[in-house]
């Protein structure tokens, strides 16, 4: 049955119902690791990216044979207040680029074997400028939310998740400010290579924002409604389907992660089937990761955004896979153990 959230004010509730990882099927897979041929642990995080498949896919030998990749776009009202260099008009174009299959993300999705989809939400109606009022209603938020989920396909054995929005970057360092607190200007950076004046007046766009929706603190779905965009609702509700179904997630950077830590602020253990793909150059991402104690898989000093750095590391899950799966241990091969 697809996922669907009734209210936000779900989320808090929503880990106990939810599958968990299973520790037997995580046993096993280690204890087949230390069965194979290399000194114990010599692998490093393979290993550990291999048990983390086996607990969430409830085998002691997971594969992956369907990997699906989503990207999620939308507008933003707060672009108003002259936080990106660019006009929203290259959201669509973009979208229509990733359609084409002429974005970095496709070349990744082809070459690491994931099959892209991009959901466009509603371009042609951006969010509310938070500075002015709510980015999106409760029920807008929540519609978001459930159009992500619903573009889950339950039979992936693995989820590659980003995003595509004009203005992004500052609702992802909006929504982290009013997350996880600290001074607004920790969490912001260039985005799509805004210069020092434009990354004042993201600073100054958030701190009005965060000033005028502060009775929203504390409580994770209002601030994703405040301060949120469809396509980081969206991923919200792609990331708790795929728990549904017991599919991993590979998160991209800052954005992706940003959208994400709004189901971890309701609680923690809602991204436990998640990793993170890679460290952004975005620098909020870094602190994001010591946030929500995640550590990612990549650090190649990338900040494209569109699922890339989550793309770019299925390669490194399928190779943890590749091993665990193909390696023979020391009784198939006749070698000797310590």
């Amino acid at each position: 049955m697809t996922f669907s959230l009734a209210s936000l004010s779900d989320l808090p509730t929503l880990a106990d119902r939810l599958p968990a990882a299973d520790s037997a099927y995580e046993a096993a897979a280690r204890a087949r690791q230390d069965q194979l041929t290399k000194p114990p642990g010599s692998l490093g995080r393979l290993e550990e990216i291999a048990a983390f498949m086996a607990a969430w896919r409830g085998t002691a030998r997971p594969e992956i044979w369907r990997a699906q990749a989503l990207v999620f776009a939308g507008n933003h009202g707060i672009c108003a207040q002259g936080v990106n260099p660019y006009p929203q008009a290259v959201t669509a174009q973009m979208v229509a680029n990733f359609e084409g299959g002429g974005a970095a993300i496709n070349q990744l999705c082809q070459v690491n074997g994931a099959d892209l989809s991009v959901v466009a939400l509603d371009l042609d109606h951006p969010t509310v400028d938070f500075t002015e009022g709510p980015a999106m209603t409760g029920a807008e938020a929540l519609e978001a939310l459930n159009r992500g989920a619903a573009a889950v396909d339950e039979s992936a054995d693995i989820l590659i998740l980003g995003e595509m929005g004009i203005g992004n970057s500052t609702v992802a360092a909006a929504l982290t400010s009013a997350l996880f607190g600290g001074a607004v200007a920790e969490w912001v950076g260039p985005g799509t290579g805004s210069d020092p004046a434009g990354i004042a007046r993201k600073v100054g766009a958030i701190e009005r924002g965060l000033a005028r929706h502060a009775g929203a603190k504390g409580n994770a779905g209002a601030i994703l409604a405040a301060l949120g965009g469809r396509e980081q609702a969206a991923i919200c509700g792609a990331v708790l389907a795929a728990r549904a179904a017991r599919i991993p997630v590979i998160l991209d950077g800052f954005i992706c992660t940003a959208a994400a830590s709004v189901l971890y602020a309701a609680d923690p253990r809602l991204l436990d089937h998640c990793l993170v793909g890679h460290v952004s150059a975005e620098p909020g991402h870094r602190r994001l990761l010591a946030a929500i104690a995640k550590r990612p898989v990549l650090e190649f000093d990338m900040r494209l955004g569109e699922g890339s750095g989550a793309a770019l590391a299925l390669g490194i899950v399928r190779s943890a896979l590749a091993c665990h799966n193909g390696m023979a241990t020391f009784g198939e091969a006749g070698v000797s153990e310590a």
